[in-house]
Order: structure tokens, then C-alpha cells, then sequence
């Protein structure tokens, strides 16, 4: 449908029911007592709520993680390869630096 003619139904059609001018008794105590009534914008509920559901998926990958690691038959159990030591190495690879060697070298 044209957009410019539609306007034009729609103008028409606003310009032929004017508003009236009469307002419903109590009308504006009504919308104040509702606007009191409704609780504040909450932005810890709303984290809260993200961090709920973000739970499971990350339960979910950590699982899967977890079973690959343990089931995975591509690198042999001793290769005498520590993962604790890994990130620490990594962790310091700075301080490691200024000294010029790594521990267990």
C-alpha cells in the first residue's frame, strides 16, 4: 500500500472525530495512584534474572568440556605435561622474563 496515501486516510479520518473535551471523572488521580503503584525499573533483578538463565549453558559447556578432556585418547596420559604448571609459567611469563630462565629449566 502507498505510504503517502494511507497518511492522507489517516489525517482524513483524525480531522473528522475531533477529540472531545470532556475527561473522566478522577481521571488524573487514577493515573497517579497507577504510577505509584508500579514498582521502579530494578537493574539488579534484571542482572539477576541474565545471570539465572546464562547458568545452564555454562553448565552445560562445562560438562562437555569436561568429557572431552577426559575421554580424549589423542594424547597419551604421560606426557608429563602439568596443566598446573602450564598456567602458572603463563601466569608469570613476565617475572620470568626479567630473570631470563623458568623454574624447571
Amino acid at each position: 500500500m502507498n505510504l503517502l496515501e494511507l497518511h492522507r486516510k489517516l489525517i482524513t479520518a483524525a480531522r473528522a472525530n475531533p477529540p472531545s473535551g470532556r475527561v473522566p471523572y478522577a481521571f488524573e488521580k487514577r493515573i497517579m495512584a497507577r504510577l505509584k503503584s508500579c514498582s521502579g525499573f530494578d537493574v539488579w533483578a534484571l542482572w539477576a534474572r541474565a545471570l539465572w538463565r546464562a547458568a545452564a549453558p555454562c553448565i552445560a559447556i562445562m560438562v562437555l568440556l569436561g568429557a572431552f578432556t577426559y575421554f580424549d585418547r589423542s594424547a597419551p596420559a604421560s606426557t608429563g605435561n602439568n596443566l598446573s604448571q602450564d598456567f602458572e609459567n603463563t601466569v608469570l611469563a613476565a617475572v620470568y622474563q626479567d630473570n631470563n630462565s623458568m623454574p624447571g629449566e
